[in-house]
């Protein structure tokens, strides 16, 4: 039997029941604890039913609210920078140093672009090429390709 002061009802929420072979823990709190752990928290008892609904709505339209906003939070992470993907390397036989790299920058559906920086004496160049699915419609040279490759394996 529930050991707080509503009527009493045959309840296994967590805060009622107690018993070896189920953990408090694992049981849901039933409504009727939960409105009477809720008031007696905020020091305050509902007049009436109606003011009881009232609150109950608000809850719901608060739910509705968060669901919403992790619905927008879900998809912007979707396509947000999930996977990096780095090659250092020598473009040059009489270079050292690896000082040219290409970087792979991915979202979930492998979906973003690879940037390469060849350095030699004259100068640096940079160079970026579109990725979609994991592949680029652009020719990737095999460093780009190695860099791809760990940016979907990160």
């Amino acid at each position: 039997m529930c050991s707080v002061e509503h009527r009493a009802h045959k309840c296994l929420c967590a805060r009622c029941f107690d018993s070896a072979e189920s953990p408090k823990a694992t049981r849901p709190m039933c409504p009727m604890c939960f409105m009477f752990k809720f008031f007696k928290k905020n020091k305050r008892r509902p007049e009436n039913l109606k003011e009881v609904l009232q609150y109950i709505k608000k809850i719901e339209e608060k739910i509705e609210d968060i669901s919403k906003d992790l619905d927008g939070t879900r998809k912007m992470a979707e396509i947000s920078l999930q996977k990096v993907g780095v090659v250092r390397f020598n473009p040059f036989k009489d270079m050292g140093g690896d000082q040219s790299f290409s970087i792979a920058l991915l979202d979930s559906k492998n979906n973003g672009l690879v940037i390469s920086s060849l350095y030699s004496r004259e100068g640096n160049r940079v160079y970026t090429k579109p990725v979609k699915g994991g592949q680029s419609e652009y020719q990737l040279s095999g460093e780009e390709k190695e860099a791809i490759l760990r940016a979907r394996g990160s």
